[in-house]
């Protein structure tokens, strides 16, 4: 009970800090199973991918849906899903991941199987004034850049994001997404050669942004409990991914988005030699 009891405080709590400018204005249930969403600034698709992997679109009313993928190469598998809609909340869920959608004021929060929220939209999509980081601001001129943004709790840990030299816990970074090397550095460098529109909570669960423009990732740099993507242009599109072991979390992260190769043997010679 007591459970119960905190639950519903904390989801109340953070519904105080959403978008109050979006409103719901109804939903249906495509053929496919897609969840369509309308609200007052456009549209939400959502759909299951697999019993692990929720994905979700916005589309703003300005713009039209995107439907190719740059980065996702699983094909949607047959999920068992159960659907329930009331006056004031939708439930769309597998057997491992579900999503609520409060209605009034309007809200997306993800919860896994043993019903424990694992993450929500604080202000989901918006737009806002670009802040440039000094280390990218020249291959940024952007005077405004697309955000979407999350809540997080406040013992949350995050990974991710690429190649850096950070540490593993890159909580309270706001970080470029902007492949490039950083040549000299020594402890310390927020480029190197690559990065990943990806964040790894201590939570079990992944956020994959399926987009690939640059943009930043900021993980909580304003110590307010956020989690935000930024970029410029593109797809507003994330996966959220689950797992009950690491193991299994990045098993099916690389089932989404693939899984290099091994060279066959006579390869590897010639692979070695090159270095």
């Amino acid at each position: 009970m007591k459970n119960l009891i905190f639950l519903f405080l904390f989801v109340a709590s953070i519904t105080f800090s959403q978008n109050k400018e979006r409103e719901f204005i109804e939903s249906n249930f495509t053929n496919k199973n897609e969840l369509e969403i309308k609200v007052s600034d456009g549209n939400y698709y959502i759909n299951f991918l697999s019993t692990e992997i929720i994905e979700t679109t916005f589309v703003p009313k300005s713009e039209e849906r995107i439907l190719d993928s740059h980065a996702v190469v699983l094909n949607p598998k047959d999920v068992h899903i159960r659907k329930k809609e009331t006056s004031d909340y939708i439930i769309y869920k597998s057997d491992v991941i579900y999503l609520k959608v409060l209605k009034s004021p309007f809200q997306i929060l993800y919860f896994n199987k043993n019903n424990e929220l694992i993450t929500s939209e604080k202000r989901g999509y918006f737009k806002s004034k670009h802040n440039p980081l000094e280390s990218v601001k020249g291959n940024f001129p952007y005077e405004k850049t697309e955000k979407i943004e999350f809540n997080l709790t406040a013992d949350e840990i995050l990974y991710g994001a690429g190649a850096r030299a950070l540490g593993m816990n890159r909580r309270g970074k706001r970080l470029p997404l902007y492949n490039r090397a950083q040549y000299g550095y020594q402890n310390y460098a927020e480029l190197m050669n690559f990065t990943i529109p990806v964040v790894i909570s201590s939570k079990k669960y992944m956020l994959h942004f399926d987009n690939p423009p640059i943009g930043y990732l900021d993980l909580d740099s304003k110590k307010d409990n956020s989690l935000t993507y930024e970029t410029i242009s593109g797809r507003k599109t994330y996966q959220v991914i689950v797992g009950d072991s690491w193991e299994k979390l990045i098993e099916n992260y690389t089932e989404l988005t693939g899984k290099q190769p091994l060279p066959p043997r006579w390869a590897l010679g010639n692979f070695s030699s090159r270095f």
